[in-house]
């Protein structure tokens, strides 16, 4: 009886041990399916606050790429000063939509989240219609975003951009 009595302990904490095990395997199995999840919806938060981007830039509307920046936001534009701050990110593409008017594709490369900081390679393809003279020429850039979530919103926090194509 002692002997039928072990024996069944032993498969029932056997079989306890397995259940848990299975119950925590599950349970990370989630876990990683909502973390996956909840990347997938801040990358989508970005992608669009990307498209407001280029809204901004092919409409000239200084005030409005303004407002996808943070606070303290660098905006590092090429052979320019940087615009540091709110009113210098303003003043420094209200100067640059002076000069130019822009209609450019994005093209998303890459996308990283990681808490409420996030980065995005992007390249950027179209023309340039300069004011001065109302030459059109091609334009193409490779970009970098650094964006930081600020009361529960993506912002741009860091933006620089470069030349891809020797300007035509």
């Amino acid at each position: 009886m002692k002997r039928i009595l072990f024996t069944a302990v032993i498969i029932a904490t056997l079989v306890s041990c397995t259940q848990s095990e299975n119950k925590t395997e599950s349970d990370n199995t989630i876990q990683t399916e909502n973390k996956e999840l909840m990347i997938k919806e801040e990358k989508q938060k970005i992608e669009a606050l990307l498209a407001e981007y280029k809204k901004s830039l092919n409409t000239s509307d200084a005030k409005l790429a303004q407002s996808l920046y943070t606070k303290d936001g660098v905006f590092m534009p090429t052979e320019a000063p940087s615009g540091i701050g709110s009113e210098n990110i303003l003043k420094s593409y209200e100067f640059i939509f002076s000069q130019i008017q822009l209609n450019i594709e994005f093209y998303i490369e890459e996308i990283e989240v990681e808490g409420n900081m996030a980065f995005a390679v992007t390249s950027s393809k179209g023309s340039v219609k300069i004011h001065a003279n109302g030459v059109e020429a091609p334009e193409a850039n490779r970009e970098l975003f650094v964006f930081e979530k600020v009361e529960g919103e993506w912002k741009i926090a860091r933006y620089m951009f470069n030349k891809t194509e020797a300007k035509g």
